[in-house]
């Protein structure tokens, strides 16, 4: 398996050699096989590991074991440990969903502020076929039959070759220790009444199921990719974006015989569940509308226009004198001294408060504006930033900055600016949170 993965490393992920690498480690046995393995590879690593609290003694045990095991490799290891059932009441989301954001949102900061390049998780062909199948019995587009992808941004999956059967020879031949999380055992969640009940019978009727669908998600890979392709150039013809909106042109788009699916391709982001009535509207007359949760789509004559259907209407800028350490309009702000940096996340960034010009100034974001993306080198541009984060148009019309100036200092609740930031000379140091 090492051999095999050292190939697969050559041939796909050249670019990792030299980076610094996260591995995000449960201490369950796959995570321990992908830790195993990078150890013996030539790459520097160090280990992110989440307590999510929601199994007592046994999520502590997890996390002592992870500390015992790297303390003995000389491994970097960091632990963040989470109040989960209380961040999901909050929120108002399951347990698994919120675990997750959980997760992702503290790797990417992690990555942020430890300055390392990319994350691997350990994800293998049998999740991908469990997330296949999940997705289908849900019912989904194209892209929710391709897998789970290889790479999103800076997380890697490297362990997408193997199977779950070579993961577990491998740690049996090699005599690694692992701790097991009771919960998979329990078929109290889909993706486990999956992976027990049904795959298990598709693999006796079909034994060399792995690699039939190792051929299946390339197949569906290519085809997503020419749909995506051919989704964006017809976008470009028939779709003018105009403020917050967007507008489709019905006229250029009933001329192509697959009108449903270009639809669908540019909507499905935006919260419809509607479909049939949202091509219904294409032919309906004018004033008609189709609604989301957070979005409207009406005819209107000869076009479809898509908007958000809440726009909070603020004035364009407020004023933040220095001495100033609690805003509670248009958002809850607060700001403290502090001598040490710690906690640090979305919402809540350690700023040298001497590179500051004051009075500073919360305010929507405008066309031109960049900033540099902590983490990273050289600025962006907000427009692009945004994209690349997927925001849709509403949360885009909803963002807040925090700006010295004419410079922004921090995307509210998304990234800080690396010109802002604490360094070794940094005698005044500010702490600003989002409450």
């Amino acid at each position: 398996m090492l051999n095999k993965l050292r190939l697969h490393l050559n041939t796909n992920f050249p670019f990792l050699k030299g980076k610094n690498l996260f591995l995000a480690v449960s201490g369950g046995m796959d995570s321990m096989v992908l830790l195993d393995l990078f150890h013996q590879l030539d790459y520097e690593i160090a280990v992110l590991h989440c307590n999510f609290s929601l199994r007592d003694l046994e999520s502590d045990g997890d996390e002592k074991f992870l500390k015992e095991y790297c303390e003995n490799k000389q491994i970097s290891l960091f632990i963040k440990k989470f109040d989960t059932n209380q961040f999901a009441m909050d929120a108002k989301l399951s347990i698994q969903v919120a675990a997750r954001k959980l997760r992702y949102d503290w790797f990417y900061e992690q990555l942020a502020e430890k300055k390392f390049d990319y994350l691997l998780t350990a994800h293998h062909l049998d999740d991908s076929l469990e997330t296949f199948l999940i997705n289908l019995t849900r019912g989904t587009g194209l892209e929710g039959l391709t897998g789970i992808p290889v790479q999103n941004d800076k997380i890697i999956r490297p362990l997408l070759p193997f199977s779950r059967v070579e993961i577990e020879n491998y740690i049996h031949e090699n005599n690694l220790q692992w701790r097991e999380d009771s919960s998979n055992a329990s078929d109290k969640y889909f993706r486990n009444k999956v992976r027990h009940a049904i795959v298990p019978i598709l693999k006796e009727l079909n034994p060399n199921l792995l690699s039939s669908f190792q051929n299946t998600l390339k197949n569906l890979q290519q085809a997503q990719s020419l749909l995506e392709d051919a989704s964006k150039l017809v976008f470009q013809m028939v779709v003018q974006e105009e403020g917050n909106q967007l507008k489709i042109n019905l006229i250029e788009l009933m001329q192509l015989p697959n009108y449903a699916a270009y639809l669908y391709q540019w909507l499905k982001d935006f919260g419809f569940t509607a479909w049939q009535d949202i091509y219904d509207l294409v032919t309906a007359q004018s004033g008609k509308q189709v609604f989301s949760d957070t979005h409207a789509l009406l005819k209107d004559r000869d076009f479809l226009i898509l908007y958000a259907k809440e726009i909070h209407s603020y004035k364009e800028e407020y004023i933040i004198p220095k001495e100033l350490k609690e805003v509670k309009v248009p958002l809850n702000i607060t700001f403290s001294n502090v001598s040490d940096i710690s906690n640090v996340n979305a919402n809540c960034i350690f700023v040298d408060e001497d590179s500051l010009q004051f009075p500073l100034i919360v305010r929507k974001w405008q066309e031109a504006d960049y900033f540099f993306p902590i983490g990273m080198q050289g600025k962006k541009k907000l427009s692009k930033y945004f994209k690349d984060e997927k925001m849709s148009l509403i949360d885009k019309s909803n963002q807040w900055l925090l700006c010295s100036k004419n410079q922004v200092v921090w995307v509210i609740g998304k990234r800080q600016d690396d010109r802002y930031k604490i360094n070794d000379n940094s005698i005044n140091k500010l702490q600003i949170t989002l409450q």
